[in-house]
């Protein structure tokens, strides 16, 4: 894993600068035409469906920090409360570590494809994890790169204490200053698009703590979707479910679609070398390719057991239902997510970028 220098099938690559992706739209997924009759399945069939401690010593934690809170029966973090919206409990953090397995599937099993070197014997390279959740990315970067040195930051101090040593966790927000942070070499977020809600603040404090050469890459949905074969109706009830969440989500403040706008953004905050590759994550099993239905697998799987978790939120909050209004609307949505008539997917964006070595000159 590490560093690509042939991008995995799927991939679409642009020139550096200006940023560019492929149309993720032009390649079409084959879909598996055995998983169902020619005349398509019977509504009710569902033959062959069915769904497959904060570490840092350094950092002095009150105990209103590690506190959660509870709402509508499920758990969310204390500290900085109300700046995420999706719980943070068991249920939640299995969820997480499925959507890990999936993306190493869909990036080739690459955990980053920025051709950043974390091995130079030189000196030791400096690693953040912006948004690290469970701590599974930074633990495998950890387990790859035993010289680098590795910070993972989040709202919730859900991490494990069995830790490789060179690999840190800290309850912080990415959107507070990083006033005692250092430099990196090398910063990643995942899945981010939906927790940071100033993302020009967010690209120039990253610019700031940047390493001259050093790399930043944001591995993130683009929560629009779509289907090749226009099979995707605009009354299919996930369907309306996602416009629900991007409604509630903008009611709060979160601005759903900012995976489209983060090469722009890095660009304005100086970052260079700017590369887009646009990957598609089916939602179910039913492209023909062994690898993309793997990875639709645990795409339903994650959107089949988070249902509860990513609408509650935005729901409640944002659009104000009851909770009890989000649990009828979601029983269509269950009943119907998993018909493999409709061949839908998430485009994936992975964006990295670089910033300028220093020219010497003014350094």
């Amino acid at each position: 894993m590490g560093a690509a220098s042939t991008p995995p099938p799927g991939a679409s690559t642009s020139s550096p600068a200006p940023a560019a992706a492929e149309d993720p739209h032009h390649h079409h997924i084959e879909v598996d035409r055995d998983l169902y009759p020619e005349n398509g399945p019977d509504d009710d069939d569902d033959d062959g469906y069915s769904s497959a401690g904060v570490s840092d010593a350094s950092t002095s934690l009150a105990s209103s920090i590690l506190d959660f809170k509870w709402e509508n029966n499920r758990r969310y973090h204390k500290f900085r409360e109300g700046e995420y919206h999706f719980p943070n409990d068991e249920p939640e953090q299995e969820r997480e570590n499925i959507k890990h397995l999936m993306v190493l599937q869909l990036l080739g099993n690459k955990l980053f494809l920025a051709p950043v070197d974390l091995e130079d014997g030189n000196r030791t390279k400096k690693v953040l994890d912006v948004g690290t959740g469970t701590g599974a990315w930074a633990i495998d970067i950890g387990d790859e790169f035993p010289k680098a040195d590795i910070i993972g930051i989040d709202l919730s101090p859900i991490q494990p204490s069995w830790l490789p040593p060179n690999v840190r966790f800290r309850v912080d927000s990415a959107e507070d200053d990083w006033l005692d942070y250092e430099s990196f070499d090398f910063i990643h977020l995942r899945h981010m698009n939906a927790a940071i809600k100033d993302w020009p603040q967010f690209f120039d404090r990253a610019y700031r703590h940047t390493k001259p050469g050093g790399w930043i890459e944001l591995q993130e949905y683009d929560f629009t979707l779509t289907s090749d074969d226009n099979s995707l109706a605009g009354d299919w009830p996930y369907y309306k479910c996602s416009k629900l969440i991007h409604q509630g989500l903008e009611a709060l403040g979160v601005v759903p679609h900012s995976t489209l706008r983060n090469p722009q953004y890095l660009r304005d905050a100086g970052f260079t070398n700017i590369t887009t590759k646009v990957f598609k994550v089916p939602l179910g099993v039913w492209p023909k390719d062994r690898t993309l239905k793997t990875i639709g697998m645990y795409q339903r799987h994650a959107m089949v057991d988070g249902l509860n978790a990513i609408t509650m939120g935005p729901f409640t909050r944002g659009l104000k239902w009851k909770p009890e209004e989000v649990e009828v609307f979601l029983v269509e949505v269950r009943r119907t997510i998993e018909d493999p008539k409709v061949h839908s997917y998430f485009p994936f964006h992975v964006v990295y970028a670089q910033r300028p070595e220093e020219t010497g000159e003014g350094s």
